[in-house]
């Protein structure tokens, strides 16, 4: 069973049944998807000793307990000496899943095919300057990356083989990267940002009203790829993460008088403004695999745990992260006026945060209160551990899909969620 830890997924668990699939399939995989690749300099020394032993091909590496002979694995699985034992076989080595590198050919072309979308659909240079802004390839890529998972994942779950996922599938992670783009060129016009991931806001740079309209041509285009998908029932399900993402921001800027309804009021909220996108993202792939309604529920239901944690863990580091870190200044919701998890949670120990709450942080020293009662109660603590709980359930769902290296990945990614870092 897999399990989350303080630092890691656990991640021996996944051994066994990952090597047998990657070894009945590693061929198929090296003729088909030529641009992967398998080995980088940094893993091996300059000059390996190439070799074939039991069916797999091994590299000759110095370690300092001698040389030894290394299966080439595949990219997803990045091995490390961690124990080091008596044994012949010399250190023992663990696995790590690392979904970005097992999805390379999926998702590494996503910012550039989104680029050369918007590109194509202006003859007005500012316009493609600005909505590139964001698509530089500096994000995580998580809504894409994850909605790739779930796709490889739901097939091979249905067929039982290694097959490409299909077209229909990689524009859905296309068509989320760009909803999510543009809600954040929406959000920083509203919220006056300067920065974002580490640079000038698109609204530092240029003209609100235009910068406004960005946001519109992104989701326009973003309309049209959702259309050539030609399926009512996704078209549908991909129409209503608009129809959240504009209820969530109206959410947000309102108030509740009780504890009860602020709490219920911030996770209505939050799954509109950030878990819909996910969850409606991987429902529709799955759909588009041929999911019946059971396992397209699965996969909305392990993208809104995944979605909610996300939410969880980024209003926890906006209390504990360095600005530098996070890409933008750190109390930012605190200055927004916006009561976030830690805060609610904090409300238990702190009644006075309650007015604070209601006036939304606006009289002076109500930000710099708030942020030290936050850290003397449990708000922290309490909120990782309501995040804890989305990440296994997600675990959970994800487990009841057939095993592969995508699902393995769906259970990686909740570690990636609870213990990042920005």
């Amino acid at each position: 069973m897999a399990c989350i830890s303080s630092n890691r997924v656990c991640a021996r668990v996944i051994k066994e049944t990952l090597c047998q699939f990657l070894n009945a399939n590693i061929e198929n995989t090296i003729q088909q998807q030529s641009r992967r690749k398998f080995l980088t300099g940094s893993v091996f020394t300059s000059n390996p000793q190439a070799r074939t032993l039991n069916g797999f091909s091994y590299l000759t590496r110095n370690f300092n307990s001698g040389k030894q002979a290394l299966p080439l694995i595949h990219p997803c699985m990045r091995g490390y000496s961690s124990v080091h034992t008596q044994q012949p076989a010399g250190p023992v080595r663990e696995i790590e899943l690392d979904p970005y590198i097992l999805l390379d050919d999926d998702i590494k072309y996503v910012t550039q095919d989104i680029r050369d979308l918007i590109e194509s659909g202006t003859n007005q240079p500012e316009l493609d300057t600005i909505a590139k802004y964001y698509f530089d390839g500096q994000g995580k890529a998580l809504r894409p990356m994850v909605a790739m998972l779930m796709a490889r994942a739901i097939n091979y779950h249905i067929h039982k083989d290694n097959r490409e996922p299909m077209k229909s599938q990689m524009h859905v992670a296309m068509i989320s990267e760009m909803i999510h783009s543009a809600s954040l060129i929406h959000d920083d016009v509203i919220d006056q940002s300067n920065f974002r991931r580490g640079k000038p806001s698109v609204n530092v740079l240029w003209n609100h009203r235009k910068v406004t309209m960005t946001g519109d041509y992104i989701l326009s285009i973003a309309s049209i790829m959702i259309s050539r998908l030609k399926n009512d029932d996704v078209t549908l399900i991909l129409s209503q993460i608009l129809t959240d993402l504009v209820q969530g921001e109206f959410m947000q800027l309102g108030a509740k008088e009780t504890e009860n309804e602020r709490f219920a009021h911030y996770l209505t909220k939050t799954f509109r403004k950030t878990a819909s996108l996910i969850a409606n993202s991987l429902k529709s792939v799955a759909i588009l695999g041929g999911a019946d309604e059971s396992m397209a529920n699965l996969a909305f239901q392990y993208g809104r745990n995944v979605g909610l944690a996300f939410q969880l863990v980024d209003d926890l580091l906006d209390f504990v992260s360095s600005a530098e870190a996070m890409g933008k200044p750190t109390a930012a919701d605190l200055k927004l006026g916006l009561a976030t998890a830690p805060v609610l949670f904090a409300c238990e120990k702190f009644p006075e945060l309650n007015p604070m709450i209601m006036r939304r942080f606006e009289e002076p020293g109500d930000v710099e209160r708030a942020f030290e009662l936050v850290h003397k109660s449990q708000g922290l603590e309490q909120t990782r551990f309501l995040a804890r709980k989305h990440c296994i359930e997600a675990i959970r769902l994800a487990q009841e899909l057939s095993e592969s290296p995508y699902q393995k990945g769906l259970i990686v990614v909740n570690d990636f969620v609870l213990n990042r870092m920005k």
